[in-house]
């Protein structure tokens, strides 16, 4: 079936000497993976992997089999061009950061058009501004909301909260974060991106990271922890 549709490019894998793997997040049916002939090749190599760099927006057309084949892409072109993403080292560690953990993520072959454009939304959002410290923060935390595990907070006096049920409670147990790591994730609950007047430092953005990560490790079957993480560590501590 010929389809039209947005994507958001999640991985890129080089195949044999000149092809590549691709996987994306697309707005008509979710994750789809495609085979890239020739990538590497040609006049316009350059032009074709620009295209695949992790987070790109693309609007394609392809030819969607659903057989649990790779697909074909048919045409394919920028949908909005990032300014700041591919020159800014900051912004740059961020989206290959979470094109890794969208890409451990998002497993669903179906479409999930408010994720799509939140994602957009967000990635639009990082290109255009310069406060971002709290970005991969506030995007997984706010991702969980279409994953199915997004934390609750219906009693605002309670100082625990339970990771494996994902709410918060009166009193601390085994699976439970401590008190001063679950009131960092309520700050970090009531954050948007736009919120630049509550900051974390740097030692709270990494419990915070290492608490997200280990937070969707419990909720997602066959999560893996990001190769980039030790990257995006060093970058903001």
């Amino acid at each position: 079936m010929l389809v039209k549709t947005k994507a958001i490019v999640l991985s890129s894998l080089k195949f044999q000497e000149k092809s590549l793997i691709v996987k994306c997040f697309t707005l008509s049916d979710g994750l789809k993976t495609y085979f890239v002939r020739d990538a590497f090749s040609g006049r316009k190599a350059n032009h074709k992997i620009a295209y695949f760099q992790p987070l790109t927006l693309l609007e394609i057309e392809a030819n969607h089999k659903n057989k649990g084949t790779l697909e074909r892409f048919k045409e394919i072109k920028i949908s909005q061009p990032y300014l700041t993403i591919p020159i800014e080292i900051s912004k740059s560690t961020i989206a290959i950061f979470l094109s890794e953990m969208l890409h451990n993520s998002i497993h669903e072959e179906e479409a999930n058009a408010d994720f799509f454009t939140f994602l957009e939304t967000a990635f639009l959002w990082l290109d255009n501004h310069h406060q971002i410290a709290n970005f991969h923060l506030i995007l997984l935390i706010e991702s969980t909301k279409f994953l199915g595990f997004y934390p609750e907070n219906r009693h605002p006096n309670f100082d625990f909260f339970e990771m494996k049920e994902g709410v918060f409670v009166p009193f601390e147990t085994a699976t439970c974060l401590s008190k001063h790591h679950s009131f960092l994730l309520k700050k970090l609950l009531e954050l948007k991106f736009e919120s630049i007047e509550i900051l974390f430092h740097s030692k709270e953005r990494q419990e915070l990271l290492k608490i997200i990560i280990d937070y969707y490790s419990l909720h997602l079957d066959g999560f893996r922890k990001p190769k980039s993480l030790d990257v995006l560590v060093e970058v903001f501590s």
